[in-house]
């Protein structure tokens, strides 16, 4: 092992070579040369006081492994620890270490800064070119000439782009198709610096340094370079996208320079983009079907209780073959009927019957939507169209296209919007939020309300246009007071479908369940007969159903119902559906105490959202008990 004195001695005092003593085991340095202290910018009294750890932030475990290397072998070297200067830059430096014999465990490290090391060497290499003088520029430019003259034909021939470069970069020659894609003659290149003249920027703008050119990496290394996705200059200031092979010339082994091929690919990219926007597509429709099917699972799950159109009262029978007519035709249908009738059971039936039912039934609550949302849900919008907007979005109209699109509470929609939306149902065309491209859609359209629509244009809140294009094919869907004797059948369907979801075997609806349910005006109609079951389910006892219902609802004066049409399927007159709108609304006051809001509620007896009931209360004259 090296011995030095105590001080280390002049060899480390006065050595040009940066050299510092660590004490590995106090994490220390215990002492440094003044070519240390220039090179790391430490005074040596600074350097004395310093960790070893403080000098290398975040390198503990190198410098763990670079000491037990040095202490196993005796020597050893690294490049993998970077000091850091006094004004924070990191330091690129060679460290050789030895360990120093005695106690306690000291080793002596010798830095040497390898970027200094670099510069040497170019600059011998450099002063080694130089001396060489003009008899080497004379004979490469020979050999230049020779190959010119030799290939002149093929040079002149290919459809590639093709020049020479020597060894400082400057243009020898360049072919006839070079000359045309790069709009510059081969007198004017010829001589030139290549790189500054065709290949100085990248496609992005920034500058693109000599150095990482790999067209000059060729002369260098000595390695073919090849490149495809970079950019020549032409002389009018435009770019176009190349791939180009970098080829190095020798002669006796020696490296004078390369030859460059390239080729415009700007109708490939045109392609690969064309390629890219299909694929984009084919994704998009990728993310429409994920998206069909997330709903349909999401209607499935949502779906009511009771299946189909239950029921064999004589409403039923008209409504079914209504169905059958319609259902074998595109025509637009308006289902209305009071809340909880069942309009959307109507809407599914005549999609199950139609052409379209492998295609999708999509549904919108027009009701549920807020009001800055409704194109967006409607016609789906581009990323970046408004805050929030993260990515594409599929309306319901695209995820309906080729199915059926059923707009519940169609008369919710705000006035404003639906000019649009009778523009999509005319032409058949829609653009999504944020975005310019018109798309095609094919849907048939069933809309529902509970709504006098005829009032609503009478009133100047929903337009006529619209109302007669919704209109082709009107379905109404009778109350259940209109139809009593469906109710035990329904009442049956439900409490099967409840006893189930609850586990209740035992439950049984008996004879005298069914004449009370029946004798019932059910003024929130299925949707009311349900929650009452499920009520009375929960409730039961031993088996027996416990219903909570008014046994009088057919007696009093608020009981003022108008009678069912005749067989012969006559429709209400309007002062008669008024009437009817007023007594249920009466009715369900009457039920909940004068309760409009919250669980038992008018609004909730007769399905309806609190601020949509207060708005018929104020139209009818209807005050609270």
């Amino acid at each position: 092992m090296l011995r030095l004195s105590s001080d280390y001695g002049s060899a480390f005092e006065e050595n040009r070579e940066a050299m510092l003593v660590f004490a590995p085991l106090d994490d220390r340095i215990a002492d440094a040369n003044p070519a240390a202290a220039r090179l790391l910018g430490h005074s040596r009294a600074a350097l004395r006081a310093m960790p070893v750890s403080v000098l290398h932030p975040d390198q503990r475990a190198t410098l763990v492994v670079f000491t037990q290397a040095v202490l196993a072998k005796g020597r050893w070297w690294t490049h993998a620890l970077t000091p850091h200067h006094r004004d924070g830059t990191v330091l690129r430096l060679e460290y050789a270490a030895c360990a120093l014999a005695g106690e306690p465990v000291r080793l002596l490290v010798t830095l040497h800064d390898l970027d200094e090391r670099e510069r040497r060497r170019i600059d011998a290499e450099a002063e080694a070119h130089m001396r060489a003088g003009l008899p080497e520029w004379q004979r490469m430019e020979r050999i230049f000439r020779d190959i010119e003259r030799g290939n002149r034909l093929i040079l002149r021939a290919a459809g590639e782009g093709i020049y020479g470069v020597n060894a400082e970069g400057v243009t020898t020659f360049v072919n006839p198709a070079a000359e045309r894609m790069l709009g510059w003659s081969s007198a004017e290149l010829v001589g030139k610096d290549m790189h500054a003249t065709v290949h100085h920027t990248h496609a992005s703008g920034s500058h693109y340094p000599h150095h990482d050119c790999p067209i000059y990496a060729a002369f260098r290394d000595g390695a073919v370079h090849q490149v495809d996705d970079e950019v020549f200059w032409r002389r009018d200031g435009t770019c176009f996208p190349v791939e180009y092979t970098s080829t190095p010339i020798r002669e006796g082994g020696q490296l004078l320079g390369a030859v460059i091929v390239f080729r415009d690919v700007s109708q490939r990219r045109e392609a690969e983009d064309q390629l890219r926007a299909a694929l984009a597509e084919v994704d998009s429709l990728r993310e429409r079907l994920e998206q069909e099917n997330a709903y349909l699972k999401e209607e499935i799950r949502a779906e009511s209780h009771h299946q189909g159109l239950i029921g064999r009262s004589s409403a039923i029978e008209a409504l079914r073959h209504q169905i059958d007519v319609v259902a074998g035709t595109d025509a637009t249908v308006l289902v209305t009927g009071e809340s909880g009738t069942g309009k959307e059971l109507i809407a599914r039936a005549i999609h199950e019957a139609s052409r379209r039912r492998d295609r999708p039934l999509i549904r919108v609550n027009c009701a549920a939507i807020p009001r800055d949302l409704f194109e967006s849900e409607f016609f789906g919008h581009a990323r970046g169209a408004f805050t929030g907007a993260l990515r594409d979005r599929i309306g319901r109209f695209e995820l309906a296209d080729g199915g059926t699109l059923f707009l519940d509470e169609v008369g919710e929609i705000p006035l404003d919007l639906q000019g649009k939306l009778l523009r999509v149902l005319q032409e058949r065309q829609f653009e999504r939020v944020g975005e310019e491209r018109t798309r095609a859609v094919d849907v048939r359209l069933i809309a529902a309300t509970n709504r006098d629509l005829k009032e609503e244009v009478r009133r100047g809140r929903f337009r006529e246009d619209l109302y007669f294009r919704l209109n082709v094919f009107p379905i109404a869907s009778a109350p259940l007071r209109e139809r009593r004797e469906d109710v035990p059948l329904i009442a049956q369907h439900v409490l099967r479908a409840t006893a189930r979801r609850l586990n209740r075997a035992d439950l049984r609806l008996t004879e005298a369940d069914a004449r009370r349910l029946t004798r019932y005006d059910w003024p929130g109609n299925v949707r009311e007969l349900e929650n009452v079951i499920e009520r009375a389910a929960i409730l039961a006892e031993g088996g027996r159903l416990r219903f909570d219902l008014p046994e009088a609802r057919g007696t009093g004066p608020e009981a003022r119902v108008i009678a069912p049409p005749a067989a012969t399927g006559r429709p209400l007159t309007e002062e008669e559906r008024r009437t009817r709108a007023r007594s249920e609304i009466e009715a369900a006051l009457h039920m909940s105490g004068g309760r409009i809001f919250g669980a038992g509620g008018a609004a909730e007896l007769l399905g309806l959202k609190p601020t949509t009931l207060r708005s018929r209360m104020k139209v009818l004259g209807i005050r609270r008990f």
